[in-house]
This record gives C-alpha cells, sequence and structure tokens, in this order.
C-alpha cells in the first residue's frame, strides 16, 4: 500500500487507482484519485471509466478485487492487485470523502512496523 501511496503522491504515476467496492463504499471513503469500478460492473462499465486499456491497480476490502481485476486483464488492461485493499485507511494513510480529505492514527496492529522494530 505504501509503495501506490508514494508513487500516486509524485504526481503521474503512470496507472489508474481502480476502487472495486461498491459504489455505496466509495462514497464513504476512497484512496485520492481512485476511480469508482465495482466489480459486478467492471466488464460493461471499463471502456467509459477508464478509457483505453491502462495500467491499474486495483483494490477492495475482500476478495472481490480478485474478480475485477480478472476481468480488466481480460479486456486487455495491464492490472495490479493492491494486497491490503482499503486497510489502507487503518495503516493512517490519507483518503477522500465527500467532505474532503481525512486521515486516521494508524493501527498499531495493523501499519507496518519501522525496518528492524517489528519485535519478532
Amino acid at each position: 500500500m505504501s509503495d501506490v501511496a508514494a508513487l500516486a503522491a509524485g504526481g503521474d504515476p503512470g496507472f489508474v487507482v481502480v476502487d472495486s467496492r461498491s459504489t455505496e463504499a466509495w462514497d464513504q471513503g476512497r484512496i485520492p484519485g481512485a476511480v469508482d469500478l465495482p466489480t459486478a460492473l467492471a466488464r460493461e462499465q471499463a471502456a467509459h471509466v477508464l478509457g483505453r486499456p491502462v495500467p491499474v491497480v486495483t483494490y477492495c476490502w475482500g476478495p472481490g478485487r480478485n474478480g475485477a481485476a480478472r476481468a480488466l486483464a481480460e479486456l486487455g488492461y495491464l492490472v495490479k492487485e493492491m494486497l491490503g485493499g482499503f486497510d489502507w485507511v487503518r495503516e493512517g494513510l490519507e483518503f477522500e470523502t465527500w467532505q474532503g480529505p481525512e486521515r486516521r492514527a494508524p493501527d498499531p496492529l495493523t501499519a507496518p512496523a519501522e525496518a528492524g522494530d517489528c519485535g519478532c
């Protein structure tokens, strides 16, 4: 997740972030710059939402991103899946809502530990 965040923060990352959760979930919060393309609609709306085949990174909050990734790949898109999905929020990364950008404190149980400091 943090690698996607770093690339996206640097301007045009060369890919489109696709939120494959339901539109209702997207309305509650999403990764900055992500486009709304629910898994159930990926095949029929990809060309309209994404245009020509471009590299995409899909995310969800469950196994749904696999379906969207597969559908987009079958349509000719170069697809990567963002592991962890909308746990992005739990890592303390910024997300968007209709009210504007938000950020929550990282969840100490899920946020990455500093290098060499995981206690293993």
